[in-house]
């Protein structure tokens, strides 16, 4: 398994995994398949571009196929340049309990110990996501809050867990 950041010409591999992610756990991101089916190349790429401020981590398996995921993005505020966020974290089904998500966010933290200033990472999950959670707080997230109904999908609601790592 390699994990890199990814770079526009992984866009493809991206966008395939990522509309993946939203048919299978459509519950646990705030986007849609249906918003995100007609993105084009360019605009994932664009999404995906990494900055000094934002990156995507991809997780390849030996034949090369993109098959995990996870994007952190600094908050751009003066007053809260010192908090970043985690978003879109996804870990292909068949993959799943291998530890390939604790080996993403692990590496995660390692890319953003770096950021001058950065003293604190922030996430949300689907507040019944019992798996996501423990690994967040296997690599040191709490949970410091709970945003009710946050999230609204087939009629039903979801809760988000807010989750915290300070450095």
């Amino acid at each position: 398994m390699t994990i890199r950041i990814l770079q526009e010409s992984d866009a493809p591999l991206y966008q395939d995994l990522r509309l993946s992610s939203l048919q299978i756990n459509p519950d646990a991101f705030g986007s849609t398949y249906e918003r995100e089916v007609d993105f084009s190349l360019e605009t994932v790429a664009e999404r995906i571009k990494p900055t000094k401020d934002k990156f995507v981590l991809g997780a390849f398996d030996e034949r090369g196929s993109l098959v995990g995921m996870v994007t952190f993005v600094r908050v751009n505020s003066l007053k809260a340049a010192h908090k970043g966020n985690v978003y879109g974290m996804y870990v292909a089904p068949e993959l799943r309990g291998k530890r390939l998500g604790k080996s993403l966010m692990l590496e995660l933290i390692r890319q953003t110990r770096d950021c001058d200033g950065l003293e604190q990472i922030n996430l949300t999950v689907v507040s019944n996501n019992d798996s996501a959670k423990k690994l967040y707080e296997s690599v040191g997230f709490e949970v410091y809050g709970v945003e009710r109904n946050v999230l609204k999908f087939n009629g039903k609601y979801f809760d988000e867990d807010l989750m915290v790592l300070k450095f």
